[in-house]
């Protein structure tokens, strides 16, 4: 079993010698939020957390990417939260990247380290607990779960990516692969969160163009991606955040694996109508 690292904001403030100048972009296509931007100055807090702060990778924005919110949430000694989500239409998902957590879940603890995945359902029950004497890191990526009739609710599950295999694309030899944590078929899920990874020079070899929105935070390595018209750096701890139909391709620039843990939007019809309660 490989043992993965991922990368975690270690929060602090630059010093006052540093330049000021970073890779941070926001366009009508996409934006990037590099690694250097998760400072202390722009965490946020929540009800009922405690001992806990996040940073606000992206929400829905009305004209841009409207259907996810993704925070990365670091918990203290002692801290985490009995009552979590308070929106009964949100599901989410988990995915730790550093230190250790206790996860109940309907009653069941789990116990999730580096790597660890849990996919939650709209309206459940689940708490949050650090019982260790270091923080936790982890992604938590919300949507309102679109219910359709006769399709039943997906149920909860909690796993590692080191349980799964990755699938290889086809025709890459191997240098293009995807975790996958839920079956693309299983047309219950509404959203996917997977794993993406390029080994050194691999590549995307067309402008994908395509209904879903991103949201892309680099977990290891570096890469060049080309975002609708412009070629951006990315590393280790940078996020991209795409809304519908930004054209985006990518090269990995080595040395070592290029990966990064992916939201899509999947498996629904595309609203034709105005929800008139937004107004």
């Amino acid at each position: 079993m490989v043992k993965r690292k991922y990368y975690a904001p270690p929060g602090g403030l630059p010093s006052q010698t540093e330049l000021a100048t970073d890779r941070a972009v926001f366009t009508q296509a996409y934006a990037i939020i590099p690694k250097g931007v998760m400072r202390d100055i722009v965490t946020s807090y929540l009800p009922f957390w405690e001992n806990t702060r996040l940073w606000v990778l992206s929400r829905p924005l009305s004209g841009f990417a409207e259907t996810f919110s993704q925070y990365i949430m670091e918990v203290g000694p002692g801290g985490g939260s009995t009552k979590p989500e308070s929106d009964p239409i949100a599901e989410g998902v988990l995915f730790v990247v550093a230190g250790d957590l206790t996860l109940t879940l309907e009653g069941e603890k789990h116990a999730m380290q580096p790597g660890g995945y849990a996919f939650i359902p709209p309206a459940t029950d689940w708490r949050i607990d650090n019982q260790t004497n270091s923080s936790v890191c982890f992604h938590w990526i919300r949507k309102a779960y679109e219910c359709v009739d006769g399709i039943e609710i997906p149920e909860a599950f909690v796993t590692n990516e080191q349980m799964i295999e990755p699938i290889p694309m086809p025709d890459t030899n191997g240098k293009w692969a995807t975790t996958r944590f839920v079956d693309p078929e299983d047309i219950r899920h509404d959203m996917h969160v997977n794993i993406v990874t390029f080994k050194p020079g691999g590549i995307i070899p067309f402008d994908e163009t395509h209904v879903m929105e991103h949201g892309l935070y680099v977990l290891e390595g570096k890469a060049v991606y080309h975002l609708n018209q412009d070629w951006v750096e990315v590393e280790a701890g940078d996020y991209m955040w795409l809304r519908a139909f930004c054209p985006q391709s990518c090269y990995a620039g080595g040395p070592g694996n290029f990966r990064y843990l992916l939201y899509k939007d999947v498996n629904r019809h595309m609203k034709l109508t105005i929800d008139k309660a937004t107004y």
